[in-house]
């Protein structure tokens, strides 16, 4: 095994008899380490990939490599995945929930590297998506893996899964409290007093390595004006037009995604996704990769060099050119991120969030300025912009107001972050209650949430709580044959099967208590005339919250469960489902 390979096997079975409280901080530790370093890997990757293609072009060869790069980071990223990989790896971060939810924390090992490549020659070759939710995955996948190798519990397990993602967020950004709220609010993990003390542990360790390899800097530069309390009325209008641009961000992202993935053939997809990614980015430069120039630019109050095309420079002369040429940035940056996800790249929402957000601020405090009604500092404006939008897009305002105070060193900017995130995450879960993460997997009831009867339930399987031990018979089976099962079985319920394992009803023994002894009718009477329909069924992929609903409308004790194809395959008790709930219970409780 991997692990007898990297120590002595005393000493690995040493680490495994530690106290839990103990093991668990050692492990935050490792995976915090591991993750900082898969998070500088990434950066590096990317901006490798870049320098490579994109140095000493001439400006003709830069505006063609606008238009072919990209596809082809997609189709290389394609081909790895599909031949090399053989998963689905997109959507880091849904995944991560996912596996939380319904894997019991089960993230493949494959996983702690392929989204890190995959990701890195998407964005390298200019696809307009993030880098974070691919290193959210890579983190949580060495979670994942070091606490299986150690046979740890589920609970155990799922939360050294989010100290790789804290990990992850806090190495990428150098933010340790944002990686650790981004466990709190977006992968709905409860936090506790025990389990504060490894996910910190694992953020920091991330920061440290992270700031010791790429430097102790912030994420973001940026040159920010004072906070002046007679612009909070314009952080209001913001933090409400980041409300309604997640939204439409949410809605445009799941239906272009859902349109572009209806074309069956791979190749035919990534072909349309790559001509049309091309064509924005051509027209559109600051579409070009996570956009992170662009936006820095824009922290900076260098416009010039945010709009980065020579094509517009004689419309530039307007004034008004600008905030209409970035509103159509911001628009259309949901389009080309939906085209590269949907056409084979890898890579997540949130970089693209944060691009947009700071694009939405700056247009808006441009075009304030530009009519004359007031005078609103841009920079300002795009940096709290960032917050704004992901507070509405992810259902993250505590992560986002940190996150943003700490990669672009704006605490002095703390007040009109709270004021646009919440402003933004109230107008938004007014109209979308799920982030852009949850909402896939929330309509298939599979979302954790952090009302723990609703966790439980949510992480019950039926297939776990089935009995099989019930002896069957046919219809048209005798009295007499009834009788010696009913001597054979320990039980006071038979099902009735037909020829092809179909359940037809259900015998209850005191039902037949009344003839069972009456040898003269165990000729005569026959099975179908005993039996009776069952009250309710119950299906072996069917949600538990549903199996309990039934169990309250019917008063039923036993409900027999059946396949797609209507066979019978046992029964759940009401008595089984809450031993196991308790039992889950235990799992999911923090102590």
């Amino acid at each position: 095994m991997i692990q007898t390979l990297l120590m002595p096997k005393k000493i690995w079975t040493k680490i495994k008899n530690l106290p839990e409280p103990t093991l668990l901080l050692l492990l935050s530790l490792v995976i915090g380490l591991f993750s900082g370093l898969a998070a500088v890997m990434l950066k590096y990757s990317i901006e490798l990939v870049k320098d490579l293609l994109t140095n000493h072009m001439s400006i003709q060869a830069e505006s063609l490599a606008y238009f072919l790069l990209p596809g082809t980071g997609m189709l290389l990223s394609m081909l790895f995945v599909r031949y090399l990989i053989k998963d689905n790896i997109s959507h880091g971060v849904t995944r991560v929930l996912e596996s939380i939810s319904v894997s019991r924390s089960r993230i493949k090992p494959h996983n702690c590297y392929s989204s890190v490549i995959s990701s890195a020659l998407t964005i390298g070759f200019g696809g307009s998506v993030g880098a974070e939710a691919p290193i959210v995955y890579t983190g949580a996948a060495i979670g994942s893996n070091v606490g299986r190798s150690l046979g740890l519990n589920y609970r155990s397990v799922t939360l050294l899964v989010c100290c790789g993602a804290a990990a992850a967020i806090a190495g990428i950004f150098k933010a340790p409290l944002a990686g650790v709220l981004f466990c709190f609010e977006i992968l709905l993990f409860n936090l506790t007093i025990g389990s504060i003390i490894p996910l910190l542990t694992a953020s920091i360790t991330a920061t440290v390595v992270s700031s010791l390899i790429m430097g102790e800097g912030v994420s973001f530069a940026s040159t920010t004006a004072p906070f002046l309390t007679s612009n909070i009325p314009y952080y209001l209008i913001l933090g409400i037009a980041c409300g309604f641009v997640s939204i439409f961000f949410i809605r445009t992202t799941l239906m272009m995604e859902s349109r572009i993935t209806r074309i069956s053939n791979a190749y035919t997809r990534w072909a349309v996704s790559a001509l049309a990614l091309g064509t924005l980015i051509l027209l559109f430069p600051p579409l070009y990769g996570e956009g992170y120039g662009s936006l820095t630019a824009l922290l900076n109050n260098n416009v010039e060099g945010a709009v980065d095309s020579l094509i517009y420079a004689s419309l530039s002369r307007n004034a008004w050119f600008i905030p209409v040429f970035f509103t159509a940035v911001l628009l259309f940056k949901v389009f080309a991120m939906s085209f590269t996800n949907a056409g084979g790249g890898v890579g997540g929402t949130f970089g693209p969030t944060l691009f947009m957000g700071g694009i939405l601020g700056f247009v808006i405090a441009r075009s304030f300025n530009l009519a004359g009604v007031t005078e609103l500092p841009e920079s300002n404006f795009a940096l709290v912009g960032m917050a704004g939008l992901m507070a509405g897009v992810m259902k993250a305002p505590m992560t986002a107001i940190f996150l943003i105070a700490e990669i672009t060193g704006g605490y002095q900017l703390l007040v009109p972050l709270i004021i646009t995130s919440v402003c933004s995450f109230v107008t938004a879960r007014g109209f979308e209650p799920y982030s852009i993460y949850t909402k896939r997997i929330a309509r298939e009831g599979k979302l954790l949430t952090h009302d723990s009867d609703q966790a439980v339930l949510t992480l019950m399987k039926t297939s776990d709580v089935i009995e099989n031990d019930f002896l069957t018979v046919k219809p048209h089976d005798s009295l007499e044959h009834l009788v010696r099962v009913v001597e054979e079985s320990t039980r006071n319920l038979f099902p009735v099967t037909d020829s092809e394992g179909c359940l037809q009803g259900i015998v209850y023994l005191d039902d037949i208590r009344p003839v069972m002894f009456h040898r003269e009718l165990y000729g005569n009477v026959l099975v179908y005339e005993l039996m009776q329909r069952p009250m309710e069924y119950v299906f072996i992929e069917e949600r538990m919250d549903s199996v309990m609903e039934k169990f309250e409308r019917t008063g039923a004790w036993n409900l027999p469960v059946l396949d797609n194809e209507f066979h019978y395959m046992g029964f759940v008790s009401k008595s089984r489902i809450l031993s196991a709930y308790r039992e889950q219970l235990s799992q999911v409780s923090h102590e």
